[in-house]
């Protein structure tokens, strides 16, 4: 195999590792650990009036 080949597909390897990685972070960010969205939350106010 010709070291090229060898560069592209390491290059490609790094390239799928690194998007999944960021589209984890981003959706680690946005939901909490119970699978809420973090942005939809109410307020503390709002849940004593319910």
């Amino acid at each position: 195999m010709p070291f090229g080949d060898i560069v592209y597909i390491f290059a490609f390897v790094l390239f799928a590792f690194m998007t999944f990685v960021i589209i984890r972070n981003y959706f680690r960010n946005k939901f909490d650990n119970e699978g809420r969205r973090k942005d939809m939350k109410n307020t503390k106010d709002e849940n004593k009036s319910s």
